[in-house]
Protein backbone atom coordinates (compact mmCIF):
# COMPACT_ATOMS: atom_id res chain seq x y z
CA UNK A 1 0.00 0.00 0.00
CA UNK A 2 2.77 2.58 0.94
CA UNK A 3 4.60 1.97 -2.72
CA UNK A 4 1.35 2.59 -4.17
CA UNK A 5 0.89 5.97 -2.26
CA UNK A 6 4.40 7.23 -3.33
CA UNK A 7 3.85 6.48 -6.82
CA UNK A 8 1.07 8.49 -6.84
CA UNK A 9 3.06 11.04 -4.70
CA UNK A 10 5.48 11.08 -7.56
CA UNK A 11 3.59 10.83 -10.65
CA UNK A 12 1.94 14.02 -9.47
CA UNK A 13 4.83 15.85 -8.55
CA UNK A 14 6.21 14.81 -12.26
CA UNK A 15 3.10 16.65 -13.70
CA UNK A 16 3.07 19.44 -11.68
CA UNK A 17 6.78 20.38 -12.30
CA UNK A 18 6.51 19.52 -15.81
CA UNK A 19 3.35 21.87 -16.29
CA UNK A 20 5.36 24.83 -14.54
CA UNK A 21 8.24 24.26 -16.89
CA UNK A 22 9.40 27.77 -17.61
CA UNK A 23 10.63 29.14 -21.55
CA UNK A 24 13.80 30.53 -21.19
CA UNK A 25 16.11 31.51 -23.64
CA UNK A 26 19.79 33.12 -23.98
CA UNK A 27 19.67 37.06 -25.01
CA UNK A 28 21.74 39.09 -26.57
CA UNK A 29 21.92 42.40 -28.93
CA UNK A 30 24.62 43.67 -31.86
CA UNK A 31 27.13 46.51 -31.53
CA UNK A 32 29.87 47.19 -33.35
CA UNK A 33 29.77 43.93 -35.17
CA UNK A 34 29.94 42.23 -31.15
CA UNK A 35 27.19 40.39 -29.61
CA UNK A 36 26.30 41.72 -26.34
CA UNK A 37 25.32 39.16 -23.78
CA UNK A 38 22.22 39.96 -22.02
CA UNK A 39 21.83 36.65 -20.28
CA UNK A 40 18.80 34.23 -19.86
CA UNK A 41 15.46 35.88 -20.39
CA UNK A 42 11.79 33.83 -19.37
CA UNK A 43 8.09 34.14 -19.71
CA UNK A 44 7.15 37.67 -19.71
CA UNK A 45 10.78 39.05 -19.11
CA UNK A 46 11.50 37.17 -22.92
CA UNK A 47 8.49 38.39 -24.31
CA UNK A 48 9.13 42.06 -23.04
CA UNK A 49 12.26 42.54 -24.77
CA UNK A 50 12.03 40.45 -27.74
CA UNK A 51 9.02 42.89 -28.76
CA UNK A 52 10.53 46.28 -27.08
CA UNK A 53 14.18 45.67 -27.41
CA UNK A 54 17.28 46.74 -25.63
CA UNK A 55 17.73 50.24 -24.40
CA UNK A 56 21.41 51.27 -23.72
CA UNK A 57 21.86 55.53 -23.69
CA UNK A 58 19.00 56.26 -25.45
CA UNK A 59 19.56 53.71 -28.12
CA UNK A 60 17.29 50.79 -28.34
CA UNK A 61 18.79 47.74 -29.84
CA UNK A 62 17.24 44.80 -31.15
CA UNK A 63 17.11 41.85 -29.45
CA UNK A 64 18.17 38.24 -30.68
CA UNK A 65 17.17 35.54 -28.35
CA UNK A 66 17.77 31.27 -28.52
CA UNK A 67 17.47 28.42 -26.99
CA UNK A 68 20.46 26.90 -25.18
Amino acid sequence: MKTKTNLYLFLFAAIFFASCEKNCHECHYDFNDTEVELGEKCDDDLEEIEKNGYTVDGVTYEVHCHDH
